[in-house]
């Protein structure tokens, strides 16, 4: 293989992509990228520092500081840090930053996947492999209720599905990069699936386009 494989992940909250993209990582010894974590830890270097959201300037200088190597999934998952990472996302200025260090980042060696919300349409449109992760809005709040539950934490199922659908809206909404397949992305339904189901199918998708590369 001459060039690094990229794999390209994207989809709207709680589709499984997260999870999937991981194992994906693991099975192939490629490099992972959560891209939605670097604006969280974006917004969280701007709440620590405790400076506004709202000052564009300031959260691009953030973004050029965020180290890749050090992203804990633990710390940025947390609400409030998502509810500020929401207001950094839609800064031109930030996502020039961000996607120039993606892009960067997805020629590493021997390959990368990258999941987020426009890696396939934006991000490396030219990647051998799209896959759009999706399931319907009711599996993915039980899902994310199901976690919390399972954390010992106490959770509102209605509520959870209220913030998945906004977050939908927000997302395929936006100007800049909505959310959306890509034209020759392939299209993986985990409504009815389990991660292992999810799992081989993406795995005979990549298995075809890395003989096709070989």
């Amino acid at each position: 293989m001459t060039t690094p494989f990229t794999i390209a992940i994207d989809g709207p909250a709680a589709a499984g992509k997260g999870t999937l993209s991981r194992r994906i990582a693991d099975q192939y010894g490629f490099h992972h990228l959560d891209t939605g974590l670097i604006y969280r830890a974006t917004a969280k270097a701007l709440l620590d520092a405790g400076l506004p959201l709202n000052d564009e300037a300031m959260a691009e200088a953030m973004a050029r500081k965020v180290d890749f190597g050090g992203l804990d999934r633990a710390v940025l998952s947390k609400h409030e840090i998502g509810e500020a990472a929401s207001k950094v996302a839609v800064m031109p200025a930030v996502r020039r930053v961000l996607v120039e260090a993606q892009r960067a980042f997805s020629r590493k060696e021997p390959g990368t996947v990258l999941d987020g919300r426009d890696i396939g349409t934006v991000i490396r449109p030219d990647a051998p492999v799209k896959i759009y992760v999706t399931a319907s809005a009711e599996v993915r709040a039980k899902r994310r209720y199901d976690e919390i539950a399972d954390a010992g934490g106490s959770a509102d199922y209605q509520a959870i599905f209220e913030d998945v659908k906004r977050r939908d809206e927000r997302d395929m909404g936006r100007a800049d990069s909505p959310l959306r397949p890509a034209e020759d992305a392939h299209l993986l339904d985990t409504s009815e699936m389990s991660i292992e189901a999810a799992f081989q199918a993406a795995k005979s998708i990549i298995d075809a386009a890395l003989s096709r590369n070989a």
